[in-house]
């Protein structure tokens, strides 16, 4: 069955850190271009950052740069978002998705698979 899970998520205080993951079966996730998407109460759906298929170019939106990491762990089919230093503002549900492409696409339109996502709260 093919699928994407993502675990990883919490309650952290501003300043904290968290590691997701979106771990893969069914399909090999170093072929694919990977995106983490936020969904916050009330907001449109962004992308957050993106790992190209090719490892060789990554995207991150601009309110995380310098804050925010992305790595494959191909072993293990997985995808890593490394979350430093959070904000408030980076609360809501953290999605990853998987887009046949070789280069980094932003657009949540592109991508083939998603998956159902996981939870961060960033609250003192």
């Amino acid at each position: 069955q093919l699928q994407l899970v993502e675990s990883g998520g919490g309650t952290v205080q501003p300043g904290g850190s968290l590691r997701l993951s979106c771990t893969a079966s069914g399909l090999d996730l170093p072929d694919y271009t990977v995106g983490w998407f936020r969904q916050a109460p009330g907001r449109e759906r962004e992308v957050v950052s993106v790992i190209a298929a090719s490892d060789d170019d990554r995207y991150f939106t601009e309110s995380v740069k310098g804050r925010f990491t992305i790595g494959r762990d191909n072993a293990k089919n997985t995808v890593y978002l490394r979350m430093n230093n959070l904000k408030p503002e980076d609360a809501g549900i953290y999605s990853c998705a998987a887009a046949d492409f070789r280069t980094v696409v932003r657009s949540p339109d592109f991508y083939k698979y998603f998956g159902r996502g996981t939870r961060v709260t960033v609250s003192s």
